[in-house]
Parts: C-alpha cells; structure tokens; sequence
C-alpha cells in the first residue's frame, strides 16, 4: 500500500480511520463538528531512534497495528490518492488489540 513511503527515524506511517458521521440514534454529524479519529492502522515504520551510545533503537509498533495517538504536529501527507499521516513514536499512546 504505501510501498513508495519509507519513513526515517522514529517515524510511522498510518491511515487515519473514518470519523464517525453517524450517532447511535441515527442523526448526522456535519462534517465540522466531526471530531479528528484518534485511531489509525500502521502502515510502515522507520528503522528507530539512535540512543546516546549511538545504537538504534526500534520503533515499538509494527505494520498492521492499530494505534492511538495525539499531538498536534503530525503531517498528514496524500500519497496516490490515498491519506496518510506520519506520526513521531512519541506521540502514540498505546496499540489497540
């Protein structure tokens, strides 16, 4: 899928899953009172951070994961048609099983 994306460092390469635009009652959410997901689907993963004694460190998630992560400084990023977010590993708070 992201064949042509590689992220360096700590870096991770997701997908944005779909805001709900429905409530459980059956109304609509406009499209601005949507709230950003908070959830994506790991798509790649760098090769780690160098640690003080200049060894790598990997990243903790792997393609396939699902996460949640915050932060405002993520960059999202289109790529062939497809939305991408590229996230710091630092920024991920926990993988969803």
């Amino acid at each position: 899928m992201a064949a042509n994306i590689k992220p360096l460092n700590d870096y991770v390469l997701a997908t944005a899953e779909e805001a709900v635009s429905k409530t459980a009652s059956g109304l609509y959410i406009p499209d601005k009172a949507q709230e950003k997901p908070k959830i994506a689907k790991v798509v790649a993963v760098g090769p780690g951070r160098v640690g003080d004694d200049n060894e790598r460190i990997p990243v903790e998630v792997k393609a396939t994961d699902r996460i949640i992560y915050g932060g405002y400084s993520n960059t999202e990023v289109k790529h062939e048609g497809v939305d991408y977010i590229l996230i710091k590993e630092e920024n991920i708070y926990a993988v969803v099983k």
